[in-house]
């Protein structure tokens, strides 16, 4: 790194250890760092793109907007936790970066990153990332993925050593989901998982509607769009080293905050699952073509 970029990176490092400290002022951050203010503004601002207090109270407003959907403390708690003397204030500062009023975006929150989504940001639920220094690509997320599967096969024989031999040789009965599953339910459910996110990545509403009894055509007009739009979604965070950022996702009941690599996690491993309950349905129909849905030669075949 050099000398500016080494700064930056200890300045983010400070920030997060005393981004509470509201009485520290522009020539206090610049001596703790041994530059005179004029030159520390320039450094950060070189390397960063704002200055020091700047980017900070970008920051307490990215938490600000974490704490409105991840609790229900007051708007003016919330306020003074970001360094605000009031509400009016804040009101203003917040509805400046994010285009509505704190307690309109509360009711329909957006994302919660403000500027250039490879800045330094606020990360749910209490710290502040480095993008240069912590990219996340394609080839992170399935070293993960992997990961998971052994501690989760590893959990699951852990826990199995609780039963008796009975049990552990009872017939396994498949079910899905709260409600008894069909082949065109699960098929309806493939194609609206990934509508469903792109909703939620757009900050749009998702209509659940179209998933009830929906004809084969409608979902094959729906998989045109959605998988494109969602594929390139997931292409785009991985070609930016963005799989560790965060959205929010307003199509819960309740508004949470997930990364985007989490995401397609998500997606992958409970679509595997349908995926595998649709060729077995369609096997005991006699369409067998698509065997068990392994991925494995198609990797290969377009390796």
């Amino acid at each position: 790194m050099s000398t500016a970029a080494d700064t930056f990176a200890e300045f983010v490092d400070g920030l997060a250890g005393a981004l509470d400290d509201h009485e520290a002022t522009g020539d206090d951050w610049a001596a703790r760092h041994h530059f005179s203010r004029f030159h520390f503004d320039r450094i950060i601002k070189s390397v960063g793109g704002e200055p020091p207090q700047a980017l900070r109270r970008r920051i307490l407003l990215e938490r600000a907007a974490y704490r409105m959907i991840s609790t229900k403390a007051p708007l003016i708690d919330i306020a003074v936790e970001a360094g605000y003397s009031s509400h009016e204030a804040f009101t203003r500062a917040f509805t400046k970066s994010y285009g509505v009023p704190p307690r309109e975006w509360r009711a329909k929150p957006g994302h919660i990153q403000i500027g250039d989504p490879v800045s330094v940001h606020f990360v749910p639920p209490a710290s502040i990332r480095l993008p240069s220094r912590d990219m996340v690509g394609g080839s992170d997320l399935v070293e993960k993925m992997v990961e998971h599967h052994i501690w989760l096969t590893g959990e699951m024989v852990r826990l199995a050593e609780r039963l008796t031999d009975g049990q552990l040789d009872e017939p396994v009965v498949v079910e899905v989901d709260d409600d008894r599953q069909t082949l065109r339910s699960l098929l309806s459910r493939l194609v609206g998982q990934m509508g469903m996110w792109n909703a939620a990545m757009a900050t749009r509403d998702y209509d659940w509607s179209v998933e009830e009894h929906e004809s084969v055509s409608s979902m094959r007009r729906r998989l045109a769009i959605e998988g494109p739009r969602y594929l390139a979604h997931v292409r785009e965070v991985c070609d930016q080293g963005r799989l560790d950022d965060t959205f929010v996702d307003a199509v819960c009941e309740q508004a949470e905050v997930f990364t985007y690599g989490g995401m397609v996690a998500h997606v992958l491993t409970f679509a595997a699952y349908r995926r595998t309950l649709v060729v077995m349905a369609l096997a005991r129909h006699g369409i067998d073509e698509l065997g068990w849905g392994d991925p494995m030669r198609w990797v290969d075949d377009r390796g």
